[in-house]
């Protein structure tokens, strides 16, 4: 990489990375501030490739959202609906039917968030797992942020590690990495002040890791958040990471202001996009993937992502609520065909995965 093409604030952080060198919080700034956009996402690509070579991975999935009813009242969300306000939550057997709905033997993940509900009872979570794989027992469950995995704990008044193992007993494979938003606490008491803190949410990711499981992690953007607080948190994470080596992907989350509390802030641009996946793929020098999702910043932004550090496009979603209540424009699912378009014309090599990053052979594909 010509160093004399670069600018002069991104020369010695390249021969750091090419190095394999760590980045640090300094740097990390650097990097958000710089308007070389172009030699960041150059960067931020040969890591990509280092790390996964030319693939582009997604997979089948179906998100599930049993209820939105939820006691935490975050400023930048849209899907959530207090208790008696308007929202929903589906019985038992309404919520295997919705898993039902566009099912096939194709599908390999169905991916289970919603609200912290104040009256369901636990035993209504570990009864949907249990159901779903009782109904669908090759698909991998991926339930529950750390925000609900707290909440359900304390509800039942057992401990997050007796929590977290009924759930796995139930049928829970691994956790997404949603709630996380960001972990300084400015920014944190001004967007979601009733939620569990950074440092909660760091511990209860690691509890999950200690008792064998992977999970996401996550990154929410273009809020109220500084540069620091961005860099802060992928540093967080980056250390638990070292600890516990449990997380599988990190995915940048922009945030949507449509029909949120926060509606009189702009939002992200698709120069923030790119430059969180780039940023993010440098400082992450741990994370084995990084997720361009192209449910929040849409099909075209993601799919130029491939090549500013993302190897991971997600998967084809079908029917997500949480985003597109708070204003997204994106579709609410995609065709195979229509992702491996997708990653192709990017110039990447397009690879169905497990939830756990394993390829997926199909013999219809071929």
């Amino acid at each position: 990489m010509d160093s004399r093409l670069m600018s002069p604030e991104l020369v010695e952080i390249a021969a750091k990375v090419l190095e394999g060198q760590r980045l640090n919080l300094e740097e990390g700034i650097t990097l958000y501030k710089t308007p070389d956009l172009h030699t960041l996402g150059r960067l931020a690509n040969w890591v990509r490739e280092k790390w996964n070579g030319n693939a582009g991975y997604f997979n089948i999935n179906r998100h599930l959202n049993p209820t939105n009813v939820c006691v935490v009242d975050c400023k930048f969300c849209g899907f959530a609906r207090k208790p008696g306000k308007g929202g929903y939550t589906m019985s038992l057997e309404e919520a295997y039917h919705h898993a039902s709905l566009g099912y096939s033997e194709a599908v390999t993940e169905f991916h289970i968030v919603g609200g912290l509900h104040p009256y369901l009872p636990f035993s209504y979570f570990t009864d949907l797992l249990s159901g779903l794989k009782q109904r669908f027992p090759k698909v991998h469950l991926k339930a529950f942020t750390m925000v609900e995995l707290d909440f359900l704990s304390r509800r039942a008044k057992l401990s997050i590690e007796d929590t977290i193992r009924s759930l796995r007993e139930a049928g829970m494979d691994s956790c997404p990495g949603g709630g996380a938003e960001i972990f300084a606490e400015r920014a944190r008491s001004i967007i979601c002040d009733h939620k569990v803190s950074g440092d909660r949410w760091l511990e209860i990711a690691r509890k999950v890791h200690q008792a064998g499981l992977k999970s996401n992690a996550t990154m929410l953007y273009g809020h109220v958040e500084t540069v620091e607080e961005r860099v802060d948190h992928l540093i967080r994470l980056r250390q638990l990471q070292d600890e516990t080596k449990g997380f599988q992907c990190f995915i940048p989350l922009a945030f949507h202001p449509a029909n949120t509390a926060l509606s009189h802030l702009p939002g992200p641009t698709a120069m923030l996009d790119l430059r969180m996946i780039s940023v993010a793929r440098l400082i992450l020098d741990n994370f084995p993937h990084i997720k361009a999702y192209w449910i929040m910043i849409s099909p075209k932004t993601a799919q130029i992502g491939l090549n500013f550090g993302a190897d991971d496009l997600d998967g084809t979603v079908v029917e997500e609520k949480i985003v597109h209540m708070a204003g997204a424009q994106t579709p609410v699912g995609m065709t195979r065909s229509e992702i491996e378009h997708l990653i192709r014309e990017a110039g990447r090599e397009p690879i169905e995965r497990d939830t756990l990053y394993r390829p997926v052979h199909r013999a219809e594909a071929a």
